[in-house]
């Protein structure tokens, strides 16, 4: 586990008078060992196979937790679900999304970050974050479409 994900954790768990218990380090761990996106699901299933006794509602109050504690995001790439992915040192990326597959690639060009950061200047507007999502279709889909 990364231990500065964790102190930080228990750090803002601190603050909000609770405690770091054995099912929470455990989620943790498991989301922060998993790379890329996630349902509150996928984790539960994860989880409950180290120890069963470990409900959904429990993995999804953690993750609201892990939420705030500003070591996950969520995103929701228009299916209606919610996935989870690390927030805490990952660099900033957008995602390109395929329509039919449903295949997320990470991606990071400093060339649209620049143009956003210019746009914003031009009105006047301090950026804090940003989101954006392209849709289209993979190269393996497109292939199977020409077929």
């Amino acid at each position: 586990m990364k231990a500065n994900a964790k102190g930080i954790f228990e750090e803002f768990l601190g603050g909000k008078g609770l405690r770091m218990t054995k099912q929470r380090a455990l989620i943790l761990a498991s989301f922060l060992k998993k790379e890329g996106h996630m349902t509150s699901e996928e984790l539960h299933e994860t989880v409950k196979a180290k120890d069963p006794s470990v409900g959904r509602a429990t993995v999804y109050r953690m993750l609201k937790l892990m939420k705030e504690a500003g070591l996950a995001h969520e995103v929701d790439f228009g299916e209606g679900i919610a996935r989870y992915e690390h927030k805490y040192g990952h660099a900033h990326h957008d995602h390109l999304i395929c329509l039919r597959c449903g295949r997320t690639r990470e991606v990071v060009d400093e060339g649209i970050e620049g143009l956003q950061e210019k746009l914003a200047s031009r009105y006047g507007f301090s950026l804090t974050s940003h989101k954006m999502d392209l849709y289209g279709l993979c190269p393996e889909c497109r292939k199977k479409q020409k077929k």
